[in-house]
């Protein structure tokens, strides 16, 4: 199974499946000498871990990241970053009813048709769970950029059609939902508990500023940096669609409009997302995803078994009702990883 590495001198693998004895990443590239203990991971990993709240899946997991390799005396050595993070809460038999049958929206049905088998335990490398590696590699990512200055926050703008109005960044660690408009959170709330009760879920909208991003990262035609934070933001399974800056409303403008004037200070206005050419402008980065509904839901969907023949399907197993929020320390991790890449790219160019 190819597609489980990204990035090119800060490379990232990940390994391990949903239900089997654990997750984890092996890191490639990380300069020596940087500080990193396992407690470094406590924080990041505390934000994606399931079984914060009620609309959470109830699994129980603590997301210990453990460091095999790459570190000695608290610092890192130059080799392989090797960690791990066990799987401690695994209920597999309420999955069996998968065994047989495609789950709409998910990605059984494609893997099977690709490699003839799919995972039914929790989805195996397609689940969700495997975010938890990015996370846990996102913090090594993060100890690069931080001497640069560089500065990664994300929140829930949208969820359940409830839009945030106003970004107060104090607000975002404030609530459970990361959403930095507080008179915004009952109203998601609400929609997350009567998603809850209806037995269905609930998609949105995750916006991720980077402050102090040095102009000149990103590589010309192929690697420009908007199209490599659009991959790694993409690789998210949740993930349907991304925009930069202006986004799709650029397709609304003319020239005079979207352009950002040149002052001797900067830039006036930031429609460009802090990139033009690929490369980063100096500017604030801003992006924003699309998030799906997650496709395991309480209610009888149409499917059909292995055999192609049709079916009704009943799940019974433990799911999120959104994975909105435990997605935001995700797409933190995933622009943290990518940034590392192309600042250890620049520095190489010289």
């Amino acid at each position: 199974m190819a597609g489980n590495s990204f990035g090119q001198l800060f490379r990232v693998t990940t390994f391990g499946e949903s239900h089997g004895k654990g997750i984890g990443a092996v890191i490639d590239g990380c300069p020596p000498g940087i500080p990193l203990v396992e407690t470094d991971f406590e924080g990041e990993m505390a934000r994606r871990r399931p079984g914060r709240v009620a609309f959470d899946t109830p699994r129980k997991e603590m997301d210990k990241v453990a460091i095999l390799s790459g570190t000695f005396e608290g610092r890192t050595t130059g080799a392989p970053i090797g960690l791990f993070i066990e799987n401690t809460d695994v209920k597999s038999q309420t999955y069996e009813v998968l065994a047989d049958l495609f789950r709409p929206g998910h990605a059984d049905f494609t893997y099977f048709k690709k490699y003839g088998h799919f995972d039914y335990r929790g989805g195996g490398r397609s689940s969700a769970r495997e975010t938890a590696a990015r996370v846990a590699a996102g913090v090594v990512a993060r100890k690069i950029l931080e001497p640069l200055g560089v500065d990664i926050f994300a929140y829930t703008l949208e969820l359940g059609g409830v839009k945030a109005k106003k970004i107060v960044r104090d607000a975002i660690k404030a609530n459970p939902l990361y959403c930095p408009d507080p008179d915004a959170v009952k109203a998601m709330e609400k929609a997350l508990l009567q998603a809850k009760e209806e037995g269905d879920s609930l998609g949105g909208i995750v916006e991720v500023k980077v402050i102090g991003c040095p102009a000149g990262l990103g590589e010309p035609v192929f690697d420009k940096l908007d199209a490599e934070l659009a991959k790694a933001v993409m690789s998210v399974g949740a993930v349907k669609g991304v925009e930069i800056g202006a986004g799709f409303e650029a397709a609304r403008l003319k020239g005079s409009q979207n352009n950002d004037p040149l002052t001797e200070k900067g830039f006036r206005t930031n429609r460009s997302g802090g990139i033009l050419g690929g490369i980063s402008n100096g500017d604030e980065i801003v992006l924003r995803a699309a998030v799906k509904p997650i496709p395991s839901i309480y209610k009888e969907q149409e499917t059909v078994d292995r055999q192609g023949k049709p079916a009704r399907l009943n799940l019974s197993g433990r799911f999120d009702v959104s994975a909105v929020p435990r997605v935001v320390p995700v797409l933190e991790a995933m622009v943290a990883i990518v940034l590392a890449d192309h600042v250890l790219r620049w520095r190489a160019n010289g």
